[in-house]
């Protein structure tokens, strides 16, 4: 999305009004500075495009192995001791169900994530062309409510507000109290959720986070402010779903879901 938006921003197109960003890391130094980061190698890059090409895709068994082992502890040796050692039975609970459903990754679109952690191109300007024009994130000019997780492994909240910070001026920036999944699963209602919001104005995360105003529970109703504040005139909903040219097939939620 954000190459989209630089890419209309370069063509002189307004036709974007505003852009949620939601746990995203921008500049790929953040990512070299992790701990999956250390093991990125010019010689690593090459054998893991390699084997997805040769695959046609990553499976997404793969992935989650992945992103278990940047939280080891609590994602792997906590499921090995309980339930393995001790023979306890999971607790029923929703973020697991969410980390069960995996996607595959198409192996160009595989290559194409591991080209930018060596040019960074959303920091360099000019290094990757969308539709044959240079990409430049300083052609922005536009609202932006950008999202991190305070307790995040993924996408470090640090450079999520470097996200922000490459939006420019009009960003907002909003910090949940949690992780990178239960960030965004946040709804109203939670008694230990806070957030905190300000302008992304300073030059550091850690003094943004001094001085940003700090709010009890979920981050959705103040972002649902945000975005009515910059959106046009409420419409009726439709009576029923689907039209004449589109008719609804089935009942939600729709057979795709319970076919293996």
């Amino acid at each position: 999305m954000s190459a989209f938006l630089a890419n209309l921003a370069a063509r002189g197109e307004s036709k974007v009004h505003s852009a949620t960003v939601a746990v995203c890391v921008l500049d790929m130094a953040v990512a070299q500075n992790t701990t999956p980061g250390m093991f990125v190698t010019p010689e690593s890059v090459v054998a893991a495009k390699s084997a997805s090409q040769l695959a046609g895709v990553v499976e997404g068994q793969e992935l989650a192995r992945m992103f278990a082992w940047m939280r080891p502890n609590d994602l792997i040796w906590n499921y090995w001791v309980n339930n393995y050692l001790l023979g306890n039975a999971p607790p029923a609970f929703d973020i697991l169900y969410w980390n069960n459903d995996t996607t595959r990754l198409p192996a160009r679109l595989h290559a194409d994530f591991l080209d930018l952690i060596d040019a960074n191109p959303y920091v360099n300007a000019g290094r990757l062309k969308v539709c044959g024009m240079p990409l430049d994130m300083r052609r922005l000019n536009l609202d932006s409510y950008v999202v991190g997780g305070l307790t995040d492994h993924i996408t470090p909240w640090q450079g999520c507000y470097g996200t922000a910070k490459l939006y420019g001026e009009r960003s907002t920036f909003v910090l949940a109290n949690s992780g990178h999944i239960q960030s965004l699963l946040n709804p109203p209602g939670n008694p230990k959720a806070c957030f905190w919001t300000g302008a992304a104005s300073i030059a550091g995360a850690e003094a943004w986070l001094e001085r940003a105003a700090k709010h009890g529970g979920s981050w959705w109703p103040h972002w649902l402010d945000w975005i009515k504040s910059r959106s046009g005139e409420m419409t009726p909903a439709p009576a029923a779903p689907g039209s004449d040219r589109h008719p609804s097939l089935e009942a939600a939620p729709g057979r795709y879901v319970l076919e293996r």
